[in-house]
């Protein structure tokens, strides 16, 4: 049940006096805001099912170290007792429906969803409201779950691939804002209580945070639903005319157009692969200052080194990192295309064309250099920042087994993939196939009834507008190698003032990292 992208009919003029605006081209995705600011926006496409969401702006990233772990426990409680229901007859509820029906928190947003017969959408929702307006947290279940994520915890920490961009973003965010971890500590978990989840939810859950996005039903009666669960909630004395998840610098941009899920890692996230997650926790204490919503979520990139010595892992694990542009810049187009054009998996994956085989990574790397397990790109992308890089799981020297390498040894090897995307011209057929495989993986996933849906929610909650795939794939289309040169300098460029992110495990430290990427002319290291 918890697992860790627009259009409609005519208005609804029944209902006109009631709400602050629509938009309503016919079989267009629609978008209206009630009167408490509440966004409501629909993709009428028909099909056998309908999905529906609730998209609220907020996530771990707005945790102080006082309220850090509410997300992580808000997200594990969900469809638990409500003041309506017990657990029993919640879950009675959702079985009922033959629906699919999740939470999941991430760094900038928690989000709740149900896929169901259309007939039982009303019901989805119905349970939605509940879970998010009036769960109960009785100390009961908030133990249950605190044993659940000792467990859970434990287990990812074995699990290097998980935690260790982790790990990353804690470094180059120093430990605040996006440097907030998604797991949340093992010695914080037992101070959550019943106080500081109410709190929390009572600072986030405002209604000009929250959008409300339905696929496969009309806008008439999703609003409607919308106005019967939601209408309870009450906007906030001077609540901003602008959306929550726009940076302050940034609000003033007309008409943003780069979608929220343009990219995405070669590795599944935290959040993918687990979905109750959050980060640390914090004493009670009685002050009410402490869940101000008013507090910025700031992240200021900071870069630097971490080495974490694991001497009982079969492979030694080397990440770098740099900061990249937020989903704003337009500049995002040509670093998703750098993503996909460096590629790169495990030595193991089947693949040919299409698969990403054809990948600088693949060819230049994993083809070559058999004691390399795992080697990739990744990019998590949010609203004002992104972290982008690469990472190469090997076998370590230490480990006395034929053809082991030291991370010193391994780390040119990444370092001149950065290197040849500033000082050598990406061949055109080569980055037309990156092209290619971008725009065709963003069409393929809003196939997904599911995927369409948060995808819509999520767009609305950062844009204030939905952004239609053609528009995306008319964006990669402008993408030339001169853009591909010139953001990869403006990145990691010896002149772009960009420190870079190193995060090490295994049997030994990478040493004099600095003097490698000064050999390549590769970041500002010093």
């Amino acid at each position: 049940m918890h697992k860790p992208l627009l259009r409609s009919g005519k208005s609804f003029a029944k209902h006109t006096s009631r709400f602050l605006h629509s938009n309503s081209p016919v079989n267009a995705t629609q978008i209206t805001t009630l009167p408490n600011k509440i966004r409501v926006a629909t993709d009428p496409t028909p099909g056998y099912f309908s999905s529906v969401g609730l998209y609220v702006d907020a996530g771990s990233r707005y945790e102080t170290p006082e309220t850090s772990g509410a997300s992580h426990f808000i997200d594990r409680l969900a469809f638990r007792s409500t003041t309506k229901r017990s657990a029993e007859e919640m879950a009675t509820a959702m079985h009922s429906m033959g629906s699919q029906i999740m939470a999941s928190s991430s760094r900038e947003t928690i989000m709740y969803q149900s896929s169901q017969f259309s007939k039982a959408t009303s019901t989805a929702l119905e349970l939605i409201s509940e879970t998010a307006l009036n769960p109960s947290f009785l100390p009961e279940e908030i133990e249950e779950q605190r044993d659940a994520a000792y467990y859970e915890v434990r287990e990812l920490h074995a699990k290097p691939e998980i935690i260790l961009p982790e790990v990353l973003h804690a470094v180059a965010y120093g430990n605040r804002g996006l440097g907030n971890p998604i797991l949340c500590p093992e010695n914080r978990i037992g101070v959550i209580d019943n106080n500081i989840l109410r709190r929390t939810m009572a600072a986030w859950y405002k209604p000009e945070n929250m959008v409300i996005a339905g696929a496969g039903l009309q806008h008439e009666e999703l609003v409607e639903m919308v106005d019967k669960y939601f209408s309870s909630l009450k906007a906030s004395p001077h609540s901003p005319s602008v959306y929550p998840s726009i940076p302050t610098n940034q609000r003033s941009l007309p008409n943003p157009q780069i979608p929220v899920n343009l990219l995405t890692s070669s590795v599944n996230p935290v959040q993918k692969s687990l979905s109750r997650a959050a980060s640390y926790l914090f004493p009670n204490t009685s002050s009410d200052s402490i869940l101000d919503a008013s507090v910025p979520a700031s992240s200021s990139y900071t870069g630097g080194h971490k080495f974490i010595h694991d001497s009982k892992g079969n492979f030694d694990h080397l990440y770098i990192g740099f900061e990249g542009v937020g989903i704003h810049d337009e500049d995002i187009y040509a670093l998703a295309t750098i993503q996909v054009l460096l590629g790169g998996g495990g030595s193991f994956s089947a693949g040919g064309p299409g698969k990403g085989m054809y990948s600088r990574l693949y060819t230049h790397i994993l083809n070559n250099f058999t004691q390399i397990d795992h080697c990739a790109s990744f990019h998590h992308i949010y609203s004002d920042s992104s972290l982008f890089g690469l990472f190469a799981s090997f076998v370590p020297a230490a480990s006395g087994l034929r053809g082991g390498n030291t991370p010193s040894q391994i780390l040119p090897h990444l370092v001149h993939q950065l290197s040849l995307l500033m000082y050598k011209a990406i061949p055109a057929e080569e980055l037309t196939r990156a092209k290619n495989q971008l725009s065709s993986s963003l069409i393929m996933a809003v196939e997904s009834r599911s995927i369409q849906v948060e995808d819509l929610g999520r767009q609305v909650l950062v844009h204030g507008r939905p952004v239609l795939v053609t528009e995306m794939t008319d964006k990669i289309a402008l993408v030339t190698a001169q853009d591909i040169t010139r953001v990869a300098t403006r990145l990691f460029g010896p002149q772009s003032g960009n420190k870079p992110t190193i995060v090490c495990q295994g049997h030994e430290d990478v040493s004099n990292w600095q003097a490698t990427f000064a050999k390549y002319g590769v970041s500002s290291s010093s």
